[in-house]
């Protein structure tokens, strides 16, 4: 057989060794172990031979005439030699393979390394053998000319995945279930991110979906494979985001719903959840059925959450007023699982029913509660190993850091509040009791907040006005450490600040700055104490280093907007109070400030923004609405004004100024009847001021009241006797009114003016005799004429009523309209002496009975035609008797 195979030509030589190689491959399952079995095998006949026909030719192998085969040469270029195999594998083999045939007239399987099919046709009944070895990476047309593709990247992508069929009914359960759990996500994302509206709308719809799925496995018959865990979780979301919304009914009953279902597993711990809705009703006895109930059903092994249930139960009593219930139920706590807001609890409950022992027994579990938080010092970082220190700089700040910081402050600030509540009621005197909670404090793991429970007890007698007591407690902390020192020495200040003994003032602030420079409380003590000596600078520089340490601290913020308010730094101050106003959005101080701020930079408009801002905190503030109210008079809009007067007046009817403006403001718009009640109004707040009852006595007889007016002008003389407008008022009317008084007015007032006279020329004799010289004569003469004269004033500078001098300014500068309301206002007060004034003095040699309106001449009817109207007397030529005249 080899000699066949070294007969072969050079080009089908590997393929005859490739088809032998396969041939003993094939057989070697046969081979025999020895010579001696060869009697127990039973040979088969002869033309079953498997080994017979080797030696026999085989036309398909004959390399000599591949030349001229036809179908070798197309099987050659095409790819029909690069399909795979049609046959099974040959049993006993690794390869594929293919028939070939032998001369027995059956087909073998002769393996090849691609595991290509034949590349020739069937010559003479046989099938024609494989011509070429493929092996990996090589082709048998790279002789040809073909690049090399190990890969076979050449044949372009793979083709592309069979899609699924989603018509299928699993495919359309599996993707409504995919949107129903998308659709859960999304409501609970809205719910974070705080849009509750939409999360409860993506619930509905998670749950109309849902029970679309339902419906849908029921149609396919897969009703026993419903989701039970996608229905609660549908449903349950669905609850709670009802109770989000506070839509309670729709809430209880989705949560009923889920607590009815059987099938659905631990579905009783969601009573807590209806409890919770029934306290928010404030439906007590229902949420303390529901909290037991639920306590019911859940196993010991969840004790945490029996624990916060039975807290639960707790508070509900304390809000039905059961104190002794809640109490057991603390008690139950405490011995249990202690924490410390129950703790508290308890202690608050005590307090209500007044059982002084058990305060102090529940204060003493309290402050025994242990934290469970890890030491601070393992937070300072050691100077020996580099590691370490940097692990402790990462977690120094992490959240599990944060969150044992804060369960400490929480807990000082319970043990605080509690120790200040139940001191006065532990013990006989408040002292008594607060220095039992010190010791305790003392004594347990919470003794830096000793010193805070002393400092406390100051602030308690300040509450007091027991400001001994604060001193002399807080001095106790002078040799103590210096934050402790610190805080009572700022207190002492503020103290002695309110006594307005600056000096004392100013030593604790320093002795405070001393123990602890970056305590922003000591220096805006400081800063105070300098501003009330009026060292605005240096105030504010303090202010500045306040702001500095603590840029929170709203108070310095406010000083220094102050002090350069003070140093007509209006600037700075605007920006000081913009900064205040954008931390403390509601403080009518601080808006106040802004306004007058605003008046100053000469813009009133924005003035009356802020002020309108400040009305709507605080709308019962008189004098913002005075204040206002000048505003609005200062821009001519005299509605306004008087609307903000009148409010003013209503909340504060003992303002002067704004009694005085009122007045005013009726009588420009001639209802003196209603002017009335204010000048009597201030008559009442300022008896003294004749001024006050001498205007009510010209509206009396501006209204035409002549009987009023006059028995006014009697009080006043009896009242104020050597008054010389009221005198001359009295001859004026009387000589109006024809009456017989006239001649004892008149004669009164003629003494009245002699003595002003002597006084005068008493005055000026001792000051002509002086030594002073011409000067002070001058001075004596001219403050002499003060007193004597009367009151004749420019309307610039008039404070008629109340009105601001802008405004008398402004009425005085009127044109042709307003002239004549400029002179009234002017004409008012001529005759009348100002408030320092005496009401003695001489007068000219002869009598003076003049009489000018303190009210103004009335105003003139207005003209209604051109033509001028001719009066006509009926009785011109009637001669009048004796007995027609007056008497």
């Amino acid at each position: 057989m080899l000699i066949w195979i070294v007969g072969l030509n050079k080009v089908s030589a590997i393929t005859s060794l490739n088809c032998l190689f396969s041939i003993f491959v094939n057989i070697s399952c046969h081979h025999f172990s020895g010579d001696g079995e060869m009697e127990h095998v039973h040979l088969a006949v002869e033309e079953d031979d498997l080994y017979s026909g080797y030696n026999d030719y085989n036309p398909t192998f004959d390399s000599d005439e591949l030349e001229n085969d036809e179908s070798f040469k197309q099987a050659v270029r095409s790819s029909h030699g690069r399909r795979p195999p049609m046959t099974a594998k040959f049993p006993g083999t690794s390869m594929g393979a293919r028939p070939i045939a032998s001369s027995f007239g059956t087909r073998f399987s002769m393996a090849s390394s691609m595991g290509r099919s034949m590349t020739g046709a069937m010559q003479d009944g046989t099938a024609r053998p494989m011509t070429a070895v493929r092996a990996a990476g090589y082709t048998s047309s790279l002789t040809r000319g073909s690049t090399f593709d190990p890969l076979g990247q050449s044949r372009g992508p793979a083709p592309p995945l069979e899609a699924k069929n989603e018509d299928t009914p699993e495919e359309k359960i599996k993707i409504l279930e995919r949107k129903v759990n998308h659709l859960i996500e999304e409501s609970c994302m809205a719910q974070s991110t705080g849009a509750l509206q939409l999360a409860l709308e993506k619930a509905k719809e998670a749950g109309r979906k849902e029970r679309a799925l339902v419906r849908q496995r029921e149609q396919s018959g897969n009703a026993d494979n419903i989701n039970l865990d996608l229905t609660y979780s549908v449903l349950l979301n669905l609850a709670n985001q009802y109770a989000n919304n506070e839509m309670y009914p729709e809430a209880l009953n989705t949560y009923q719903v889920i607590v009815n279902n059987k099938m659905f597993n631990n579905a009783g711990h969601l009573k807590v959840n209806m409890a919770n809705i029934y306290f928010k009703l404030k439906n007590y006895p229902k949420a303390i059925k529901f909290y037991r109930m639920a306590l019911d059903q859940i196993s010991n092994a969840h004790k945490e959450m029996r624990i916060k249930i039975v807290q639960n139960i707790g508070m509900v009593f304390v809000c039905t007023g059961q104190y002794s219930d809640a109490i057991m139920s603390y008690e139950h706590i405490m011995s249990e699982s202690p924490n410390i807001k129950t703790g508290y609890n308890l202690t608050l409950c005590y307090y209500a029913i007044g059982d002084k022992e058990r305060m102090k027994k529940a204060f003493q579990k309290l402050i025994s509660v242990p934290l469970g938080i890890s030491d601070e010092e393992k937070y300072i970082p050691s100077n020996d190993d580099a590691g370490s220190n940097m692990v402790i700089e990462a977690i120094k700040n992490d959240k599990l850091h944060q969150m044992e910081r804060d369960l400490k402050v929480l807990a000082e600030k319970y043990i605080m509040t509690a120790a200040k509540l139940i001191a006065p009621a532990i013990e006989t005197s408040f002292a008594a009791g607060f220095d039992w909670c010190v010791d305790m404090v003392k004594s347990s793991q919470y003794v830096e907040l000793a010193n805070d429970l002393e400092i406390n007890k100051a602030i308690t007698y300040i509450r007091q006005k027991d400001f001994n007591q604060a001193m002399e407690t807080l001095k106790t902390f002078e040799k103590k450490d210096s934050r402790v020192k610190s805080a009572a020495a700022t207190n002492l200040s503020f103290l002695y600040f309110l006594e307005k003994d600056y000096d004392q003032a100013k030593r604790y602030a320093d002795l405070a700055m001393n123990a602890d420079r970056y305590n922003p409380a000591a220096l805006i003590n400081k800063g105070n104490t300098v501003f009330v000596k009026q060292d605005y600078e240096k105030a504010a520089e303090f202010y500045k280093e306040a702001l500095r340490n603590d840029s929170s601290c709203t108070e310095a913020l406010y000083n220094l907007g102050l002090a350069y308010k003070q140093l007509n730094r209006l600037e700075e101050a605007l920006d000081c109070f913009l900064k205040l106003h954008a931390i403390l959005r509601d403080s009518a101080q601080v808006m106040y400030q802004l306004a007058s701020l605003y008046e100053l930079l000469e813009d009133p408009q924005q003035a009356i923004k802020w002020l309108m801002q400040v009305i709507s905190v605080t709308p019962t503030d008189p004098h913002v609405l005075a204040k206002l109210g000048e505003l609005h008079d200062g821009e001519g809009d005299k509605s306004q004004a008087f609307q903000c007067y009148s409010e003013s007046f209503r909340y504060f009817p003992s303002n002067i100024d704004v009694i005085e403006w009122l007045g005013a403001y009726y009588i420009e718009t001639q209802f003196c009847e209603k002017a009335i009640q204010y000048f009597e109004r201030a008559t009442l707040i300022q008896p003294t001021q004749v001024k006050w009852q001498l205007m009510v006595a010209s509206c009396y007889r501006r209204s035409g009241n002549y009987q009023k007016a006059l028995e006014t002008y009697k009080d006043i003389h009896c009242k104020f006797p050597e008054n010389v407008e009221c005198l001359r008022f009295l001859v004026r009317l009387c000589t109006d009114i024809g009456l017989k008084e006239v001649q004892e007015y008149a004669t009164k007032l003629k003494k009245v003016e002699k003595l002003k006279e002597i006084r005068e020329q008493r005055v000026k004799s001792g000051r002509e005799g002086s030594a002073r010289g011409r000067r002070e004569g001058r001075e004596g003469s001219a403050g002499s004429a003060d007193v004597s004269t009367p009151v004749v004033t420019s309307p610039k500078k008039a404070s008629i009523m109340g009105i601001s001098e802008d405004v008398k300014a402004d009425s005085g500068r009127s044109s042709s309209s307003s002239s004549t309301k400029g002179e009234r206002l002017s004409a008012r007060m001529r005759s009348l002496p100002p408030s320092s004034e005496p009401y003695d003095g001489s007068s000219p040699k002869e009598l003076d009975a003049s009489y000018v309106d303190p009210l103004g001449p009335q105003m003139e009817r207005p003209k209604t035609g051109v033509k001028k109207r001719v009066e006509e007397d009926d009785f011109a030529d009637e001669e009048l008797g004796d007995d027609l005249l007056p008497e």
